[in-house]
């Protein structure tokens, strides 16, 4: 693939440089905020390189699939050519009367764009976690040694510092300063209040009391005190005098925020968490099968709407952080499998598409693997048949790994290669159900797209 080429070509489609206010990417995807979503070419679904786009949650999504990584990197200099000078972005903003999105268009926009550019330190640490519980299963390390202790706190880092990444990615999103948005997150880590609510002793402000609460590897609460400090820090940089707003502004942030963070803020943000978890441990506890069986039919349909790590991430992270398991995880895997089985499947009917059959092979290959975007827009949703053949797999396979009650332990993309992340130590039947649930997901997807595409071919013969 021409990487420099497709880049060039993309933008070109998107409205050119003045008409992008943001990019980043994800596993698949491009990830647009643009400034006039109109602008874009229809086009655009026709170059050769896109598997699809979708316009969702405030982004426009460019599907590449697993060359994503090189298209941006081509893409990144190209911006930054043309916005190192940025009057003609702004006036092309200022200019462009402000398109309406509902509330949970915005909301789910932010979201995503909180999530999606953390996702690569917080999978390799649940990826290292899993290897750990390998080595120890396996007795390659003794969990007494200080090898695995090292590796152990490697693994467990990225996640008790979630709120600092959190802090440091909502503040691009809200448009605040990062580093303040950083001492904000560090403030919540800080060892001397970690220490305070370790010992239980009230603590106030200013008579005020404070809440005591552990924020290592929570979520909602940085997120909303960053959302609020940015309004401060506007509010500080219109009323200081040019002469000392750089160290007025971060120092009026700073006084402000501490206190509302710690008294009013966060604790509302963990109560918030809090009730997320309670509503987990009730479908956990009364209707475990419940998740397994969404996600395992409507995971495609998550993905395609690109609103698979607003939706689920957040609910994901909670129910690791206060159970140490999900059931979400199990629903992609038979979902992802089936997207594979399809593939396979319609490659093995192809007769006379030498292209179409490489690329069907292809694609199922790496949906075994947990990327799934090539097989849905490149195969499967393009014939119908084989779309609806993995909604039908996945939800027969996704209600039998939620009956068996499949937990995935640690936070990762779920295919064949990540199939550790459901070992579970207290559980060695965990694994095995789903192993045997994204067998039932293959076996069923590739009957029933064989059995599809067989009866359309008669059907076309007889007419």
């Amino acid at each position: 693939m021409e990487y420099q080429n497709l880049a060039k070509e993309i933008l070109k489609e998107v409205g050119g440089v003045d008409n992008v206010k943001h990019l980043t990417h994800c596993a698949t995807r491009l990830r647009f905020t643009l400034i006039d979503a109109e602008k874009v070419d229809q086009k655009i679904k026709d170059v050769k390189g896109i598997l699809g786009v979708v316009n969702s949650g405030g982004q426009f999504q460019i599907i590449i699939g697993q060359d994503v990584a090189h298209v941006y990197n081509e893409l990144t200099p190209l911006l930054k050519d043309q916005t190192e000078n940025t009057t003609g972005a702004e006036q092309s903003a200022e200019e462009t009367p402000e398109k309406k999105e509902s509330v949970i268009s915005r909301l789910l926009g932010t979201i995503s764009g909180i999530f999606t550019p953390i996702l690569p330190a917080i999978t390799g640490a649940a990826m290292l976690k899993t290897l750990l519980i390998v080595l120890t299963m396996t007795n390659v390390i003794a969990t007494e040694s200080q090898t695995y202790a090292i590796l152990n706190f490697a693994s467990d880092a990225a996640f008790y510092f979630l709120p600092v990444m959190l802090a440091f990615s909502a503040a691009n999103k809200f448009k605040m300063n990062p580093m303040m948005a950083v001492s904000l997150g560090g403030i919540l880590l800080h060892p001397t209040f970690t220490a305070m609510v370790a010992e239980g002793n009230p603590v106030h402000f200013l008579g005020i009391p404070v809440s005591l609460v552990t924020y290592g590897s929570s979520v909602i609460p940085i997120i909303l005190v960053v959302w609020i400090a940015s309004y401060v820090e506007r509010f500080a940089d219109r009323v200081t005098p040019k002469s000392v707003r750089f160290f007025m502004k971060p120092l009026i942030t700073l006084l402000v925020m501490t206190p509302v963070a710690l008294i009013f803020i966060a604790p509302l943000g963990n109560i918030a968490g809090t009730y997320v978890a309670v509503g987990i441990n009730f479908i956990n506890s009364h209707a475990v099968w419940v998740l397994p069986l969404i996600f395992g039919i409507f995971g495609p349909i998550f993905i395609m709407m690109g609103m698979h790590y607003a939706v689920t991430i957040p609910i994901v992270m909670q129910s690791i952080t206060t159970h140490g398991f999900d059931m979400i995880g199990a629903g992609f895997l038979v979902a992802n499998i089936a997207q594979g089985a399809a593939a396979f499947a319609v490659a093995r009917q192809v007769k006379n598409n030498p292209d179409f059959k490489v690329l069907a092979n292809s694609a199922g290959f790496t949906a075994l693997l947990g990327i799934t975007e090539p097989a849905i827009y490149g195969v499967n949703l393009k014939l119908k048949k084989p779309f609806y053949a993995v909604l039908i797999a996945g939800g027969v396979a996704g209600l039998f790994v939620g009956l068996m009650g499949v937990k995935r332990l640690a936070l990762a993309p779920t295919g064949l290669l990540t199939l550790p992340v459901f070992l579970d130590p207290s559980n060695a039947l965990n694994i095995v159900y789903a192993i045997i649930g994204a067998v039932i997901s293959f076996v069923l997807a590739y009957v029933l797209t064989t059995i599809f595409l067989k009866k359309s071919k008669e059907g076309q013969n007889n007419k």
